[in-house]
């Protein structure tokens, strides 16, 4: 069962929702963020990228940066930006982005159920990753940035939130990216009794986006558990923030590569190389992947499609079939020498939302040497490799839109 609890949200005043609500924390650089922010004194990257207010010179991770971010947090809330609803709400998020529409629940989701996997993973999350949230979860004494969650759709959900969808929405505005941002207000209480009622049948739900703000919100959990003698398991730090999705509204896009060289082999060479594994055949213009198994490649000035031939790709493998498995183990690992590429400065990711002409624009450049076009990754194959307890490689998925931060925080009092 998956416990999904309303909680009293602290938010915007309705007419400073679209200057308060800003892009997720891990997307824009320090400069981007300050550039954004510089003449909006409500933006909430002051919250969830406070460096912008201090000194380009001082290190991300130093205890003036949290601090920071928990002294703009509270003069947003004392000077009357941010308030807090006087009784627990679940709040319904719409986003429309081009053709594409989605529309979750915020809510709280358990984390004694993360601990216990009834909330599963795909991705493994870094040590020095997870103490950077930690940090801004204990110093702010809040999770102000949502976990992206899924779960296979219920129809019951559905109509639930079409229902509440007919109501004159609380937010709604368009943002720099013209991705359209809705959010209701869900205070009918038989309303929050049938959704956390409906929500306590669904088996699993699934990490989409947010390994590290969740794992981050366990451990200040099991650090606030061990400081408290009177623990009942009801408290606020029991559990995180959420905007879960039905996952046939999910939007996946390819997340893309490139590389700074070829590995001390000629263009002759690599191609050759390539073609053990891959039909290789010249394209006339840009070539996006069209289906699974198929890349896209852009080396001196020109684009080529590859095809992974049929006896490379175990199927039955959730995880070895996945098109950015194929390409570290036949392409980036054996080839281009790049085995760990967490790790390793000679590759960089590209989402997809930034085109095949970023691609290129990397490439022309002389600082990269080679990229490739992906097909995008499936959210069945994510649920399948989270159902198997497997780890997806790194950098699988892009998810668009993004979930706008400070349109409703989470606070541990």
């Amino acid at each position: 069962m998956a416990i999904v609890r309303p909680f009293r949200g602290l938010r915007p005043q309705k007419e400073l929702a679209d200057k308060v609500a800003a892009p997720p924390y891990d997307v824009l650089s320090s400069e981007e963020a300050r550039e954004i922010a510089k003449d909006n004194p409500y933006s909430f990257l002051h919250v969830n990228k406070p460096e912008i207010d201090l000194d380009p010179s001082i290190d991300l991770y130093d205890e003036r940066v949290y601090q920071k971010g928990a002294e703009n947090l509270k003069k947003l809330i004392s000077d009357g930006i941010l308030f807090q609803d006087e009784e627990p709400r679940y709040y319904i998020y719409k986003q429309v982005m081009g053709s594409h529409q989605q529309v979750g629940i915020v809510g709280c989701a358990s984390v004694e159920e993360y601990e216990k996997d009834i909330i599963k993973k795909h991705e493994l999350t870094r040590p020095d990753k997870e103490d950077d949230r930690v940090k801004h979860i204990l110093y702010q004494n809040a999770q102000v940035g949502p976990v992206f969650l899924t779960y296979h759709a219920s129809p019951a959900i559905d109509a639930i939130v079409e229902k509440i969808m007919e109501d004159e929405p609380e937010y709604d505005f368009r943002d720099e990216l013209n991705v359209q941002h809705t959010l209701w207000v869900v205070r009918d209480v038989e309303l929050i009794r049938e959704i956390q009622n409906q929500f306590s049948s669904i088996p699993f739900l699934y990490v989409a986006d947010g390994h590290h703000r969740s794992a981050a919100a366990m451990r200040v959990k099991q650090m606030k558990q061990k400081e408290n003698p009177s623990h009942t398991g009801e408290e606020e730090y029991n559990f995180f923030l959420t905007v879960i999705f039905p996952h046939n509204q999910m939007q996946i896009l390819d997340y893309n590569r490139v590389v700074k060289d070829l590995n001390g082999l000629s263009e002759e060479e690599f191609l050759n190389r390539l073609k053990e594994h891959f039909e290789v055949e010249p394209h006339q213009g840009q070539y996006k992947p069209t289906k699974a198994h198929n890349f896209g490649m852009y080396l001196n000035g020109r684009w080529y499609k590859l095809t992974a031939r049929q006896e490379m790709i175990d199927e039955s493998d959730p995880v070895k079939r996945l098109d950015v498995s194929i390409l570290q183990e036949n392409v980036l690992a054996p080839i281009l020498g790049i085995a760990d590429p967490r790790k390793d400065k000679r590759i960089d990711f590209v989402g997809g939302i930034r085109g095949l002409g970023e691609l290129e624009k990397r490439v022309n450049s002389g600082n990269w040497a080679v990229a490739f076009a992906l097909y995008p990754t499936s959210i069945e194959d994510l649920m399948a490799i989270a159902d198997a307890g497997k780890i997806m490689p790194p950098k699988s998925t892009w998810f668009e839109p993004k979930l706008r931060t400070g349109l409703v925080v989470h606070l541990l009092d």
